[in-house]
């Protein structure tokens, strides 16, 4: 009877065993349950935030469509307000020199180029005549000094520099006085002299009194009297030469040295407009039944009632000459032109 117990056991062992197993299979099925269930509330609760952020997403890119919108339509009146000040100006440019033009008076030749304008006029008074020629650099390099010759210590008519450069404009320049130097006439400069942004001699402040006028790079008339070397930098010269005295500065009459007031003499001039338009004059004088010349306080008034705001007295009486596409205007007080240490000439 044991053994027929045992030997059932043993048979039925196998069906025990598998039946622990199927048990241990269900509960841990029951286990896996949570799992999948959370997993799928997680997969939910994803598909919420994935929703809301896509909302976010077009949210953010209809305020990006809107600020788009926002910046073009700002765009558009910032160019159309631009577009109506650099009309305005303009206007305002057109209106200025109307108004210098008409101060001027007809115009007796011109020339027009890429590097600049030139405009000739007229000048008669009660007792002297001259040249004005306005001139709007639109390329500084067009403006420049030039030494006679090209070389220190020589001398040169106007018409000879202008003629060499083939300059269409040109006007003597700065001071200068000669000396005897190795048994030869030698031109001394005064004050100082740049060519090309460069001093051509070391820097020179004697006697103290002598301006430097010319223009700075972008064709700027520039001025002042320099007592150091500083001074004279600081301005960033391109072109200039020196004399004596500034007539008009910032619109207003500097005072002239008593020396300077009274005495009336051929006139060389330049100086500028409040639009940076340079201005070039010369005035003859020392001829009774032509002109007498003019007093630099007289000269003074004249250049306000022509709008002048920046003027400086260049090298007069016998080296004051103007030429023009060709030709000397003015009627040089020696009865013919007299050479110079160095000349402004403007090129075609």
């Amino acid at each position: 009877m044991f053994k027929l117990n045992v030997f059932m056991a043993f048979l039925a062992a196998p069906f025990l065993a598998l039946f622990l197993v199927c048990s241990d299979f269900v509960e841990e099925s029951r286990l896996l349950q949570f799992p999948a269930a959370a997993l799928e509330e997680g997969a939910v609760m994803l598909q919420q935030e994935t929703e809301i952020l896509r909302q976010s997403i077009g949210d953010l890119g209809m305020l990006a469509r809107t600020q788009v919108d926002i910046f073009s339509e700002q765009y558009e009146s910032l160019s159309a307000l631009t577009e109506k000040s650099v009309s305005h100006r303009k206007l305002s440019n057109d209106i200025y020199e109307q108004k210098i033009l008409e101060m001027l008076g007809p115009t007796v030749s011109a020339h027009i180029s890429d590097n600049n304008e030139i405009k000739i006029f007229k000048l008669a008074e009660l007792g002297y005549r001259g040249f004005i020629a306005k001139v709007k650099l639109f390329e500084p390099k067009s403006f420049r000094v030039v030494l006679a010759q090209d070389t220190l210590g020589k001398l040169e008519t106007t018409s000879e520099a202008a003629k060499r450069t083939g300059a269409m404009l040109a006007i003597n320049g700065g001071g200068f006085y000669t000396e005897i130097r190795n048994g030869q006439t030698y031109a001394q400069m005064i004050g100082n002299t740049v060519i090309d942004g460069k001093l051509v001699e070391p820097f020179n402040g004697y006697p103290g009194d002598l301006f430097f006028a010319g223009i700075n790079k972008k064709g700027q008339v520039i001025g002042t009297v320099p007592k150091t070397e500083k001074d004279l930098t600081a301005l960033k010269p391109y072109q200039g030469v020196s004399f004596i005295p500034v007539l008009l500065k910032d619109g207003k009459k500097v005072e002239i040295p008593e020396k300077w007031k009274t005495t009336k003499q051929p006139r060389t001039i330049i100086g500028k407009y409040a639009n940076d338009d340079l201005i070039m004059i010369v005035i003859d004088g020392r001829q009774g039944d032509w002109s007498v010349g003019v007093t630099l306080e007289h000269l003074q008034d004249k250049l306000l009632e022509l709008g002048v705001k920046e003027a400086y007295n260049l090298d007069g009486g016998g080296s004051s000459t103007m030429y023009f596409n060709g030709v000397v205007l003015n009627r040089p007080s020696d009865g013919k032109e007299r050479p110079v240490v160095n000349n402004i000439i403007v090129l075609p």
